[in-house]
């Protein structure tokens, strides 16, 4: 007779049977408790290191916001080539944003690793052999995003927009305001080239199909385009087609990926049948 509290093997282990391959390990169900210490732990990690991150970058975020600010200041008329700022306690605030924001694209890989931790072990075998090459495949697109901005966007971008008061007119750009606009594009598009990643997910869980997204391709392009025109700071074609050419690109990529991981997980479904 077994002790008190002793947990018992399974009919299947204690058969000699092996444990369906694919199908989550999963020795004891953890508790509500359980996952909401493990999501504590998780972010715990995450602020860590983002506040790592910010430690790092705070000993150039002056050097870095004027980086930044290259193509802002390069778009404003000859002899006017500054920002202004309308308190003392703004240029504090500025470089602090700049450190916290800098902080986390730094330590966005770290952020990522915790979120996998964290949802890993409901995932089955067949999906964490991937999860973790689209999270460094989504990295790399994140940071292309941003680079895409930096030197194909913004130098065209503002421009346009000094272009749109006319020349008799001179713009008084503030630190803050400028900072919030080039960090809000560089966000949206880094968010753009993470598109063919989230569809492949999408797909490799089942939520949506190759043929799903084939079936209304035309769709998701006037949809594209339409979040184009609402996330372009500007009105005019060339800088919509800006954002909205990799909209598009993207999507098509993404169906690409989401028929390699249908062929993948096509021979496991046959043989689970």
């Amino acid at each position: 007779m077994s002790e008190p509290g002793t947990k018992l093997p399974s009919p299947e282990a204690a058969a000699g049977d092996s444990p369906v391959e694919g199908e989550p390990q999963v020795e004891e169900k953890a508790s509500f408790f359980d996952h909401l210490n493990e999501l504590r732990i998780r972010l715990v990690h995450a602020a860590a290191g983002v506040a790592v991150g910010m430690a790092l970058v705070g000993w150039w975020v002056d050097d870095i916001f004027r980086f930044v600010m290259r193509p802002v200041i390069a778009s404003l008329p000859e002899g006017a080539r500054h920002l202004n700022y309308t308190s003392y306690l703004e240029p504090f605030l500025v470089y602090l944003k700049v450190a916290l924001y800098g902080g986390l694209f730094a330590s966005a890989p770290w952020v990522l690793y915790q979120i996998w931790l964290f949802v890993a072990p409901g995932l089955y075998k067949r999906e964490r052999s991937v999860v973790v090459p689209f999270l460094v495949i989504g990295t790399a697109l994140f940071y292309a995003g941003i680079a895409f901005t930096y030197f194909l966007v913004m130098p065209y971008a503002f421009p346009a927009l000094a272009a749109i008061a006319g020349p008799d007119m001179n713009p008084l750009l503030t630190m803050r305001e400028q900072l919030t606009l080039v960090l809000a594009m560089m966000l949206g598009f880094g968010v753009v080239f993470e598109i063919p990643v989230i569809v492949a997910f999408l797909a490799m869980i089942g939520v949506v199909t190759p043929e799903l997204l084939s079936k209304y391709r035309r769709h998701a392009v006037i949809v594209n385009v339409l979040l184009a025109a609402l996330l372009t700071p500007t009105g005019d074609p060339f800088n919509l087609a800006l954002m909205a050419l990799p909209m598009v690109l993207f999507y098509e990529v993404g169906i690409l990926a989401a028929r390699l991981v249908g062929k993948k997980r096509a021979p496991q479904a046959a043989e689970a049948s």
